[in-house]
Order: structure tokens, then C-alpha cells, then sequence
């Protein structure tokens, strides 16, 4: 039996507005909310509703044979709980079959992991307790930001009380190894790994509507088909993706809408596959190796590395100041400070400053709210100096390490 795994990534950051050094030390409002209400109400109506409706029915249809994923960060929920909150029902329709499993992550899609492990391990508990109150259930399996994951990470969600954790499945971590396992990793003695295939994966999310693609058009026929040609010892396959794929960044005009719902049909056609949600994988699952991830890997581009976010210097100065920031905001004890210097936290605003230019520039250019990667570095500074200041440390005097 080889288990199938959908994991949806929900995700939306708070946008910075453009805050020039004029504003510094007299605007304190960072963030475009009339922007950011626009693009998640055009998301929630393009993509969130449209398919949360598409897999409630699929589920209905196949009597609960169909089980799957989701992680909403905490700040997309902000925004669908202030903007769009028929959306965010439509979500706990979803958890209320019994069929959906909403994992864990930080509460901001912060890279928190690799810089202060007790601000990881805040954000995390603060999104557990969300995640309980919102879907009825306390999550046991958890996703890093852009499934960022290395020794060290794993065994601070292991010493968090987690099952299991999802990672990218690249091929300098698995060498001969297949994705189609269940894992651990060194320095862990019960967290079990789930590894995304990204080649299944990125077939959906990147190269459904590309009419260069030799594949083009992708039917639900062909890709189970492909699915299961498999070998008889794959256990599982993890098709883990952005959410937004369907609508957002696959159009509906591209089939993509469709091609989702004849899927469900197209895998169960074939008795020895069947749909599971994390969870229930970890649960029936052994680890067959353990797997060293001593430098971190992610989702993100060819590299599967931190470049995104922390790969040229204007990113590695914004993430530094940013968390010597974090003693000064702690000290202070205001909450709107804090508020304010998680949602800077987000790694979109670290994305925005990438500089590749090279396959993967496209994809950041498509993201980014902004001209350049330095309009976005010049804004986040701007931001991150008045709040400095107003915790009563400023940027100046920090340290910057």
C-alpha cells in the first residue's frame, strides 16, 4: 500500500508600506493594509474559497477516502479573521469532516529557528494554541517556514513535544535515498521526517501550465498514472505545495481547478494507493534511516538552501538587526512592539531582498511588492529604526552582529 500525501501551505505576510526616512520617529502604522486586504480578499475569492469547496466535496464524494493537509500561519489568519472571515470558516468546514489535519508551524513564518530557538519555541506554542482553538484539534505534526530543517532545528521541535516534522526531500540530503520513506534525523530519538517529493510536487505547482513542458497538458490520468508505476516499496509520496497554486499562481483557465478534482478518482482507481494525512503516516510508518542535515535545507529554488532569504548581505544585516532588536522589545513589555516586530519577522521580507537573477530570479521578481531588492532592504531598515527607537534602543546603538 502506498499512502498519498497532500500538504497545502497557507500563507499571506503583512506587507510593509513605503516608509521613507522622513517617516522615521513620526509614523508608527508600517504596514499597507489596504493593500494587503486587497490581495488576500482577491486570493480568498481566486483560490482559498473556489478550492476549499472543490476538496470539501471531493471529501464528501469519496466518503472520507480522500485525507489531506494544511498549515495556516498565524498571520494569514489574522488577515482572514479581519478581512475575509467566510474564508476562514470555509477552513474550519474543512477540519470538522475529520478528514483535514492542520499542522503547526511559528506563528509568524519566521526563520526564528536559525537565530533565537526561545523566540521559536514562543511562536511555536502561541500557534499550537491557535491552531487547537480554531480546528478543534492540538496539531502533533509541524512545518518550519518554507520547510526549513537541519539537525539542530529537528531536534528543537522534537524537545517541543512534536510526532513528526515535514522537510524537503533534495537530493544532496538523500543521495541514493528515495523521498518515499519515513526518516529521522541525527541527534533525535522519536521526531520522525516526512519528505517532500518535489519532483511529483513541483509537476503541480510550477509545471502544470507550462506549455513548454513535454508533459503539457498535465491530466489527473497521467500524473496517477505516474504515481503508480511507482515501486511496490514506495510507503508514501509527499506532494506538498503552496496553496496558492490553485487559482493564484495556476489560473483557473489553466485546468488546474479541474485537474484537482478528477485526481481523487484517478489514485484510488488503483487499490494499492490510498489517501493519508501526516499524522496518520507517522503513526503506521517506521523510520527506515537516519538522515544528517547539519547545514539547513528548505523548499525554496534550485538550491534548496537559505539563500532566498539569507544569501547576499543586505539580508544577512536585516536579519541580524532584527533580532538584536529582540532583548530590547522583550524588556519593554508592549505588546503592539512586539506585534509589530513579529510581523517584520516574516521571511518574505528577507525574500523581497534577494538578488538571484538566475532561474529562479522570475519567481522572486513575481512575489516581490517591490522595484529592487534594495527598496525592499532601504523600507525594512526604515521600519526597524523607528521601532528601535521606540522600544528606547536605537538602531544605531545596537551592535549589529
Amino acid at each position: 500500500m502506498t499512502d498519498i500525501v497532500f500538504y497545502f501551505q497557507v500563507h499571506q505576510p503583512f506587507r510593509l508600506r513605503r516608509y521613507t526616512f522622513f517617516d522615521i520617529g513620526h509614523r508608527h502604522d508600517y504596514f499597507d493594509d489596504e493593500e494587503n486586504a486587497r490581495i488576500l480578499r482577491r486570493v480568498a475569492e481566486k483560490c482559498y474559497r473556489p478550492m476549499n469547496a472543490l476538496l470539501l466535496d471531493q471529501i464528501e464524494r469519496h466518503a472520507g477516502a480522500l485525507r489531506l493537509a494544511f498549515s495556516l500561519s498565524g498571520t494569514v489568519i489574522d488577515q482572514l479573521e479581519a478581512w475575509s472571515p467566510e474564508t476562514l470558516e470555509s477552513f474550519v468546514a474543512l477540519a470538522r469532516t475529520g478528514c483535514v489535519e492542520f499542522l503547526c508551524e511559528t506563528s509568524h513564518h519566521s526563520l526564528a529557528a536559525l537565530a533565537r530557538p526561545e523566540e521559536f519555541a514562543r511562536q511555536v506554542a502561541a500557534q499550537s494554541e491557535r491552531v487547537t482553538r480554531l480546528f478543534g484539534r492540538r496539531p502533533t505534526t509541524f512545518r518550519n517556514t518554507e520547510l526549513v530543517c537541519s539537525n539542530a532545528i529537528a531536534a528543537q521541535v522534537e524537545a517541543l513535544g512534536f510526532d513528526g516534522m515535514l522537510a524537503e526531500g533534495a537530493d544532496p540530503l538523500l543521495g541514493w535515498r528515495s523521498p518515499h520513506h519515513v526518516y529521522r534525523t541525527e541527534g533525535t530519538a522519536s521526531l520522525k521526517l516526512l519528505l517532500r517529493d518535489y519532483a511529483f510536487s513541483d509537476d503541480i505547482a510550477f509545471r502544470f501550465s507550462n506549455r513548454a513542458w513535454s508533459e503539457w497538458p498535465l491530466t489527473a490520468d497521467r500524473f496517477a498514472h505516474w504515481l503508480h508505476q511507482l515501486p511496490e516499496r514506495s510507503e508514501w509520496v509527499g506532494l506538498f505545495m503552496d496553496y496558492e497554486t490553485f487559482g493564484e499562481h495556476q489560473w483557473v483557465d489553466t485546468g488546474i481547478f479541474d485537474f484537482m478534482a478528477h485526481l481523487p478518482d484517478a489514485v484510488l482507481a488503483d487499490p494499492g494507493f490510498r489517501f493519508l494525512t501526516p499524522s496518520e503516516v507517522l503513526a503506521q510508518r517506521d523510520p527506515v534511516a537516519r538522515l544528517d542535515i547539519p547545514h539547513p535545507i528548505s523548499w525554496a529554488d534550485t538550491e534548496r538552501d537559505l539563500t532566498a532569504w539569507l544569501g547576499n548581505p543586505m539580508q544577512l544585516a536585516a536579519q541580524a538587526a532584527l533580532y538584536d532588536l529582540l532583548p530590547a522589545l522583550l524588556a519593554a513589555d508592549d505588546p503592539d512592539l512586539m506585534t509589530d516586530w513579529r510581523r517584520l519577522s516574516t521571511s518574505d521580507h528577507l525574500y523581497y531582498m534577494c538578488t538571484k537573477w538566475f532561474s529562479d530570479g522570475d519567481v522572486h521578481k513575481y512575489f516581490s511588492p517591490y522595484n529592487d531588492p534594495h527598496d525592499a532592504f532601504i523600507a525594512f531598515m526604515n521600519v526597524l529604526d523607528d521601532l528601535s527607537r521606540r522600544a528606547g534602543q536605537p538602531l544605531s546603538t545596537i551592535a549589529v552582529s
